[in-house]
């Protein structure tokens, strides 16, 4: 059964991924290799619905895997998604408050996401609640980030 890291942006799903697993799998990634462009190409070229249809079958196969996965944060926004996500025992939601999250987001200069980018600090805080529900319908773990460190993330996975 795969580990799978849920949450927004900026709540460390790669970083707690890397250190729990050094071989672990990166969704997005994953997606990235096969789509042979990066995901905002994709998306402008091809549209969300075609999107997150090849975004349900690369989180099918990860989820029969036997490794820690990094998702996206968009992962929950598909209810096909989330149906997945519910056969899996092992789903941690990485939660945190959204300004801890901002602040992270804004101070990543080697990750400059589109979604930060293109949005208001509004509109991002509307996305952010609009998503929380979703993380905790198929959470079976909730893990409040906000206040930890990524070793003591890590230390508290183990």
């Amino acid at each position: 059964m795969a580990k799978v890291l849920l949450g927004f942006m900026g709540a460390g799903k790669s970083t707690i991924a890397r250190g729990l697993d050094p071989n672990y799998l990166d969704m997005d990634a994953m997606i990235e290799k096969r789509l042979g462009m990066s995901i905002a190409e994709f998306f402008s070229e091809n549209g969300e619905e075609a999107f997150r249809q090849i975004e349900s079958e690369v989180l099918a196969e990860l989820l029969q895997r036997d490794r820690v996965v990094s998702t996206g944060g968009g992962v929950v926004i598909s209810q096909r998604n989330r149906d997945l996500l519910k056969t899996n025992t092992d789903n941690i939601y990485l939660k945190s408050d959204f300004e801890t999250l901002y602040q992270r987001i804004a101070a990543d200069k080697d990750n400059q996401r589109p979604l930060f980018l293109n949005n208001s600090k509004e509109e991002l805080a509307a996305i952010f609640q609009e998503r929380q529900a979703w993380y905790e319908e198929v959470a079976s773990r909730v893990l409040d980030v906000t206040k930890l460190s990524p070793d003591e993330i890590i230390e508290e996975l183990r």
